[in-house]
């Protein structure tokens, strides 16, 4: 392999290690809004 095709294979690489580690520690903020829906009695087995 040519050296500009592993250097993408790098930066490729170092890409998706920076994704997948940015994803594991990343603290997003939970929703402030309530969530309020009703569920028909329907839905559940009796």
């Amino acid at each position: 392999m040519g050296k500009v095709t592993i250097a993408f294979v790098l930066v490729i690489v170092l890409l998706l290690v920076g994704g997948g580690i940015f994803l594991a520690l990343w603290n997003p903020p939970a929703p402030t809004a309530p969530v309020e829906k009703v569920l028909p009695d329907a839905r559940f087995p009796k």
